[in-house]
């Protein structure tokens, strides 16, 4: 074991007695031994070590708390339905028959084509396609509209808008640009304005 500093440390007595006096002087050394445990530059570095385990424990914490937050169910709900677009269902060929021809004069060719009126769901799926194709393209053409994040669902000519703004201007603006587009027969509008 090394030393780091020797001290000497001296003390006097006197002894007074009834036929004289006698000093005693009596010297001890001290040695002081160096410090083998942990420096203060270790203590420092395990202070920050604790503190950065802390923090990220607190932080674990909180963002699981986050998830089962009962505010986390309404996100979830304003997240927008899937859209669903059928396929427009293959439409017959149109076939064209020419007659044999004859030898002496040439007729015109018959063309057969489909009957008139078609189904109806394919009509609809077709101008529901449409519509919303209209409004995703509105929405983007328009910078003040496309930064809303709003939301548009087209079923049988009713469009459903779903999202937050910052205004009631800004959902009235939505509405409008919406009513505005060919096809469209009722708008629900469901945008929340949430001011900051």
């Amino acid at each position: 074991m090394a030393y780091d500093e020797e001290q000497e440390k001296r003390s006097r007595v006197v002894v007074e007695t009834p036929s004289a006096k006698r000093e005693y002087v009596q010297s001890e050394s001290v040695r002081t031994p160096d410090r083998s445990g942990i420096s203060a530059g270790m203590v420092g570095v395990l202070v920050v070590v604790a503190i950065a385990l802390i923090t990220m424990l607190v932080l674990f914490w909180m963002s699981n708390q986050q998830t089962t937050d009962p505010n986390a169910n309404t996100v979830a709900q304003q997240q927008q339905p899937p859209i669903i677009q059928q396929a427009p269902a293959q439409q017959p060929p149109v076939i064209i028959q020419q007659p044999a021809p004859a030898p002496a004069t040439q007729t015109a060719p018959i063309i057969i084509t489909q009957p008139a009126g078609g189904s109806t769901e394919t009509t609809a799926a077709n101008t529901d396609a449409t519509i919303q194709l209209a409004i995703d393209k509105q929405m983007i053409d328009d910078p003040t509209l496309s930064s809303l994040g709003v939301t548009a669902t087209v079923m049988n000519a009713k469009v459903t808008l779903i999202g937050t703004v910052k205004s009631e201007s800004l959902k009235n603006s939505v509405e409008k640009m919406v009513r505005r587009i060919k096809g469209v027969k009722e708008v629900d509008n469901q945008i929340s304005v949430v001011a900051d």
